[in-house]
């Protein structure tokens, strides 16, 4: 098993949530909630976020009444998770765990989990799915809920990935993120470059690089992998319109499983 990357570090984990100010979590997790009630056969109350990053989708939830518990192993996007819940108002139940999400046991049982913004795609190697796997159904009751999102391979394969700029501004600062993207077809991965730089006054003032692997999946070999696992493929639909049929014009998909 490969050790976690070197991905989400100070300086990148710090820009995060500005680089994606234009991500719908609340959307997201009006989402979720309705799959919660659509394929839910208990009440759901516990969520499990595995690989919560700076607990944007965990925030939500507690703010709307979950009790949830955040898993990551980037010290740094964990520090951004815990300032946010200054925000939540009294006696909400949240928590986050340093850990890696192949390997954390955290001896709880959860009504759902899930696995949000690509986490999925990050376990390149089969036995990192098998494991990343292997702890969602462990945590899981009998019938309770795994919910996650992947790139979607017909079309990775027909869009293919291209090169992006995206500009921002953060306080006095003007952020610049450029990323280009790679694939391996054979081991079903794109690796993506992320270079970043901070200007203040047209002066460079902060640089920083990351590669990220990300691997895209196929419906069989996900429902193989979840049956493997002990979890039941219930629905693979288009993300964020859950209404659209995968097919090769949706990259992104959301999966709904059931711990059996």
């Amino acid at each position: 098993m490969a050790q976690p990357s070197a991905v989400f570090g100070a300086a990148y984990s710090g820009a995060y949530d500005s680089i994606y100010q234009d991500k719908d979590y609340n959307a997201e997790c009006d989402l979720i909630e309705r799959l919660f009630t659509q394929y839910g056969t208990q009440k759901i109350a516990h969520v499990l976020d595995l690989g919560c990053g700076t607990g944007n989708h965990s925030v939500t939830l507690a703010r709307r009444g979950y009790q949830v518990m955040g898993v990551d192993f980037s010290e740094e996007m964990l520090a951004a998770a815990w300032v946010k819940t200054g925000s939540l108002p009294p006696l909400s139940e949240i928590d986050f765990y340093h850990g890696d999400v192949r390997t954390v046991r955290l001896n709880q049982l959860f009504d759902a989990a899930i696995m949000m913004f690509g986490v999925m795609g990050y376990q390149v190697e089969n036995v990192d799915v098998s494991s990343a796997l292997a702890t969602v159904r462990a945590h899981l009751v009998t019938g309770g809920l795994f919910l996650f999102d992947v790139w979607y391979g017909p079309a990775v394969l027909a869009i293919r990935p291209e090169a992006r700029v995206k500009e921002l501004i953060v306080g006095n600062q003007r952020l610049i993120r450029a990323a280009s993207g790679e694939l391996d077809t054979f081991r079903q991965v794109c690796r993506v470059d992320y270079r970043m730089w901070r200007m203040e006054d047209n002066r460079l003032v902060g640089e920083t690089q990351e590669t990220h692997y990300k691997r895209y999946f196929f419906a069989q070999e996900l429902r193989y992998f979840l049956e493997k696992a002990g979890l039941e493929l219930m629905n693979l639909s288009g993300f964020p319109n859950f209404e659209h049929q995968p097919d090769e014009t949706t990259w992104n998909v959301l999966g709904v499983a059931k711990a059996v």
